[in-house]
């Protein structure tokens, strides 16, 4: 077997990729997630504990992004890889770290004119 260039995938087969690197490591802490065919109340993906406690409704992403339309959507996981590490953090409390660490993002026009999504390459 040889692996794969990440890059020479198209956009589906990256979000198909991705999501399969998320859910082997949310397996780890004990979640199973299931792919929705479309995005559901905002979300790519569920992760349910196999407790049946708990359930994430994640968006993922090839990258840090925050978007306007996801400040409506309570409880809203974001999932996204930087630098080599998966990240999984809820919306709202990314858009707050952002407003900390880089305020500049919240600061341009397509932010706070346009709600539009703001994301940012490794």
């Amino acid at each position: 077997m040889e692996k794969i260039n990440y890059k020479n995938l198209r956009a589906k087969q990256q979000e198909i990729f991705n999501f399969q690197k998320v859910a082997g490591l949310l397996a780890d802490y004990g979640f199973n997630c299931i792919k929705l065919a479309d995005d559901w109340c905002g979300a790519d993906f569920l992760a349910y504990k196999f407790d049946g406690v708990e359930t994430l409704h994640v968006q993922l992403k090839g990258r840090i992004t925050i978007d306007e339309k996801y400040r409506k959507i309570p409880n809203l996981y974001m999932a996204f890889p930087n630098h080599g590490d998966w990240y999984l953090i809820p919306h709202l409390k990314l858009i707050e770290i952002i407003e900390q660490v880089s305020p500049k993002w919240l600061q341009s026009d397509s932010w706070k004119i346009k709600g539009g999504v703001l994301s940012r390459k490794q």
